[in-house]
């Protein structure tokens, strides 16, 4: 399907831009002023979504110090000076690192894993690089701290049996509780294009459900996806995925979508565009029944078709220009593994005496 005309309904990318511009003028309001300018300073070269990130991580660094230190507890957070900043010690932010670790806030108790640790002591750098390299600051305590090792992680997916079951699942219900099955009867259609979707063509969930339905070329075979960034990509997809979306066209085009949602292709019961939220909970509804020992989420289908595309080429960029990585050494650090353990595989299926052999007389 190719577009003919200009539509006035703004594109689904845009819509999140604008609420999480919204968001981050809120939490900018709650940091002290001297932040603006920083903020002002990445603007151009960052995604807003990244700023809001920013914002968030450095509003916990900020509450840290207004609740650690006994001078800043009588300030307001907005009123900090730039100069608190070289009053930081790299032992404080060790201190912090270990604060965030587990902290309650509004009565609620969070944590940060080593990921989690890692992209707040980026925040952290960012900004003191900055106004270090403005003169404005004297010290850089974050530069002297060590980012957070790391431990690899075995990669969650499916097994080709488990993918097999999930999508029968999907499309039969025959596994599924009495009143998911209500649901199911209603949605089971638009559930197998949306499964199918994700595991042949390893979009992002946020990619998939902000694709609106002149998205789809059937000319080609190709979607366009909005990619982290801000980029336009055109992914490509196969029969099964073909089929599964012409099926579900059929009854999308006879639905009447809620006032803004018109162009979109993947509808909710309330025949609203899908959330990111409502596809990661029928995407753990579905895989529940499938595995138990595996934490299945959307992204977990797209590692699944991440590990089965590098098996079948053994093209790591290919791998990469697919999924949509800026960077192959991302790629390479979650799907190189599986060669490597196909060596080790095949090093343990050589045997250089036979297995009787060792207590055989000389």
């Amino acid at each position: 399907m190719q577009k003919n005309i200009e539509s006035d309904t703004q594109k689904y990318y845009q819509e999140m831009d604008k609420e999480n511009i919204q968001k981050f003028r809120e939490v900018l309001n709650t940091l002290p002023e001297f932040c603006r300018a920083y903020f002002r300073s990445i603007a151009e070269n960052t995604a807003v979504r990244t700023r809001l990130g920013y914002a968030y991580d450095l509003r916990i660094f900020f509450e840290f110090l207004h609740e650690s230190n006994s001078s800043l507890a009588k300030m307001d957070i907005k009123d900090f000076k730039v100069e608190i900043l070289d009053m930081i010690t790299r032992d404080d932010i060790e201190e912090y690192l270990e604060y965030i670790t587990l902290y309650d806030k509004d009565g609620k108790e969070f944590t940060n894993s080593e990921n989690g640790k890692k992209r707040k002591i980026a925040a952290l750098r960012s900004m003191y690089n900055y106004f270090f390299k403005m003169d404005k600051i004297q010290t850089n305590a974050p530069s002297k701290v060590n980012t957070p090792k790391l431990h690899e992680k075995a990669i969650i997916r499916l097994e080709p049996n488990e993918v097999q079951k999930m999508l029968d699942i999907v499309e039969d219900g025959k596994e599924l509780t009495k009143t998911q099955k209500r649901f199911h009867d209603k949605t089971k259609v638009r559930d197998t294009a949306l499964v199918t979707l994700l595991l042949g063509t390893g979009i992002r969930v946020s990619e998939c459900v902000g694709l609106d339905i002149d998205d789809i070329d059937f000319n080609t075979n190709g979607i366009r996806v909005h990619r982290k960034g801000g980029n336009e990509s055109i992914v490509y997809f196969g029969q099964e995925v073909e089929e599964a979306l012409k099926a579900y066209l059929s009854q999308r085009n006879l639905i009447v979508a809620s006032s803004g949602h018109e162009e979109a292709l993947f509808l909710s019961l309330q025949n609203r565009r899908i959330t990111v939220r409502a596809v990661e909970n029928l995407v753990k509804k579905y895989a529940s029944n499938v595995t138990t020992l595996k934490k299945i989420t959307p992204h977990k289908l797209r590692s699944t078709f991440g590990t089965n595309l590098y098996n079948e080429t053994g093209d790591i960029y290919l791998v990469a220009d697919v999924l949509g990585h800026k960077d192959v050494n991302t790629t390479r650090k979650h799907y190189a593994a599986q060669s490597d353990a196909n060596r080790r595989l095949a090093a343990k299926m050589v045997h250089l005496r036979g297995e009787n052999d060792v207590d055989s007389e000389y």
